[in-house]
């Protein structure tokens, strides 16, 4: 993955290590969409859960595989924006159950039992992987004074 700007105090591998939501871009017939997901940085990949009932993004990722990926911090009253964005291609891989673990634990905890039960059983048909392969990555620190009264 080509570095084009990085503005970051922390590494990137840190900053994507945090439980924010990436935001997945993609071309479609119907014209551009965003998916917000949650995902993993591992291996200098993002890897999404793709639910593929009723769900739209994997579907896109077969037919245009091209597509962009942007996750922000940002934190209003102190003015801090962070933001990694990169642009790559995506697959639709088999689901890991080990992989989609980790995953979710980034978001849920360690305690399985705790999690909420619509997460419990992910897996098998109807369930995969997306691989995203960043191509080039933009990594820019945006903060401001923050003004914002709570």
């Amino acid at each position: 993955m080509e570095i084009v700007e990085n503005t970051l105090d922390t590494s990137i591998d840190e900053f994507l290590a945090r439980p924010l939501f990436c935001f997945l871009a993609q071309s479609s017939a119907a014209g551009p969409r965003v998916s917000p997901l949650w995902f993993r940085w591992e291996d200098e990949q993002v890897w999404l859960v793709a639910m593929e009932d009723g769900r739209s993004y994997p579907d896109r990722v077969r037919e245009y595989p091209d597509c962009a990926l942007a996750v922000v911090d940002f934190d209003p009253k102190s003015g801090a924006v962070e933001h990694v964005g990169m642009r790559g291609t995506a697959t639709l891989e088999a689901y890991d159950a080990s992989r989609a673990g980790r995953l979710l634990r980034k978001y849920l905890g360690s305690d399985r039992d705790e999690w909420d039960e619509r997460f419990r059983g992910l897996g098998g048909d109807g369930y995969g992987l997306v691989r995203f392969d960043p191509e080039t990555a933009v990594a820019r620190d945006q903060s401001y004074a923050g003004s914002l009264q709570t």
